[in-house]
């Protein structure tokens, strides 16, 4: 599925149509094809020849998308960047792009060198400019658009330390991705014209799902900024104005939403359909989301940046989410092929733990100009005769009849006292206590060494003294984890700090406690 056709087609059928809505600003199917357009030609004229990628800065606003569709019309790659990464990061992003344009539709004190710099206010002259002055860029034929091999997006990876790296993703591997996320859950048709939810920002490649997939069935994009996420009572009012029928975020902000008894299906009769992605669905926040939505469908996604989004799914039952076990992560999509490998990297038989391998027509070709960091994790894979990108996650799961569930990382191994311990391991049982809302372990470092484990734990209903409830909650993990695994220290928060991507931010939280 082409995109830009699909745009155009929408623009063509019902320009009157809302494409995206912002904090109250909108724009249209057919003003987001001519403004773009528009933007498109401009960037022609001052870029010429040099084919880099674009970064947009900027937070949820209308001409943010508008910007990403002119990059591509104009033959390059755009990479978002929001405004809650820090300075630091998002200057060493542009150094990385080296294009000569950048697109700030917010202030950005990092500095950028040898760039154009066109702000919010040049963006909207521009693209409310008569086309007469796109005379130029008409006389020397339109820019030929992004297409198959073309890089389509750039996102880079959130990491706590270090260089970012910057995931490519073709218009090819995007087509690939739409043509199945437009069937989840619930048919083509039955999404088409509907409101998504957009939680994430457009730096994180959750957002993928939402934007790319709301514009190819002609939908309206309802926006939810930091903003309102910060504040309840905004929230739900934004969500009751919206009318989404369908919810694309991670867990953890379902879990905001959730903690208002308002947030179900009297106040929301429209929402029918939740899909996740990004992080661990629990049992008991689909059992929440199930028991409060009624006629809704809860969908369970998994696949990292490097893969387009997510590469499988599977319905969530209110029977699987009754089950003891955890949940999973579904099946892989057409195009897709999922192996289990030991660390030698010999295929590991049905059942056994090891590492995720995604090889496919959704993986990345790799990291921009960072053929080190691509080569250690991309490689190619011949199936059926056919040569296909494969990647190698860092993710710890198994296949079961065809499904696959979800272990943690790889990376987030630990050893201690001689047994090696997954953290995300202790975190998934953790949750299964009742009483906790939020876990997150950390192991104590001393001399290079891991001494021992503190979990950090959200439980709203706490009554009892903390040491008391500290050793209540641990007779409870006894039930599913050997002593070695009970974290030696139980701390008690009213929240912990999470990233702009919905997840905790365990960099955060280290800074914090230790």
């Amino acid at each position: 599925m082409n995109i830009l056709n699909q745009i155009s087609e929408y623009a063509s059928i019902c320009p009157e149509r809302i494409a995206i809505c912002c904090d109250g600003l909108s724009v249209t199917y057919g003003e987001l094809e001519l403004y773009s357009s528009r933007l498109a030609c401009h960037l022609e004229q001052l870029c010429g020849q040099n084919r880099s990628p674009i970064a947009v800065y900027g937070h949820k606003h209308p001409l943010m998308l508008v910007s990403f569709l002119a990059c591509v019309k104009s033959g390059r790659a755009y990479c978002p960047i929001d405004t809650s990464v820090p300075d630091s990061r998002a200057e060493m992003i542009l150094d990385a792009l080296d294009s000569p344009v950048f697109l700030s539709l917010s202030p950005l004190r990092a500095e950028c060198r040898d760039k154009r710099t066109l702000s919010l206010e040049d963006i909207d002259i521009i693209v409310h400019t008569d086309l007469s002055c796109m005379n130029g860029c008409l006389e020397t034929g339109r820019p030929k658009p992004v297409s198959g091999d073309d890089v389509f997006y750039i996102i880079y990876t959130s990491g706590s330390t270090g260089t970012p790296k910057g995931v490519a993703i073709t218009e090819t591997n995007l087509s690939n991705f739409l043509d199945w996320s437009i069937t989840l859950g619930t048919p083509t048709n039955a999404k088409k014209g509907k409101v998504f939810l957009n939680q994430a920002p457009f730096s994180f490649d959750l957002s993928v799902m939402d934007l790319y997939t709301c514009l190819a069935v002609g939908g309206t994009l309802w926006c939810l900024t930091k903003d309102v996420q910060k504040d309840y009572r905004r929230l739900l009012d934004s969500l009751k104005r919206s009318g989404a029928s369908i919810m694309v975020s991670t867990p953890s902000f379902a879990d905001v939403c959730l903690s208002d008894p308002a947030f179900a299906q009297a106040c929301l009769p429209d929402l029918g359909l939740f899909l996740f992605c990004g992080e661990t669905l629990t049992n008991r926040t689909a059992r929440k989301l199930l028991e409060r939505f009624p006629a809704a469908k809860v969908m369970n996604t998994y696949g990292p940046t490097e893969s387009t989004v997510a590469v499988t799914q599977v319905e969530i039952t209110p029977e699987l989410a009754a089950s003891p076990s955890p949940l999973p992560v579904g099946r892989a999509k057409p195009g897709t092929l999922l192996q289990i490998c030991g660390p030698d990297g010999s295929v590991l038989p049905e059942g056994e733990k090891g590492e995720i391998m995604i090889i496919g027509d959704t993986v990345s070709p790799g990291y921009y100009q960072n053929p080190k960091q691509t080569k250690s994790r991309f490689y190619p894979y011949t199936n059926k005769g056919i040569i296909q990108q494969a990647y190698r996650t860092g993710d710890k799961g198994y296949l079961k009849d065809g499904m696959l569930y979800y272990c943690g990382r790889i990376d987030l191994q630990i050893k201690l006292h001689g047994y090696r311990i997954e953290l995300e391991d202790i975190e998934n049982n953790l949750l299964r206590l009742p009483q906790i809302e939020k876990a997150a372990v950390l192991p104590n470092t001393r001399e290079g060494r891991v001494k021992s484990i503190s979990a950090y734990l959200v439980c709203p209903g706490m009554t009892a003294p903390e040491r008391n409830y500290a050793e209540t909650l641990k007779e409870g993990l006894r039930t599913f984890l050997p002593e070695y695994m009970i974290p030696k220290k139980l701390v008690f928060m009213d929240r912990l700090p999470m990233t702009g991507n919905g997840k905790v931010d365990r960099k955060a939280l280290g800074d914090l406690v230790l």
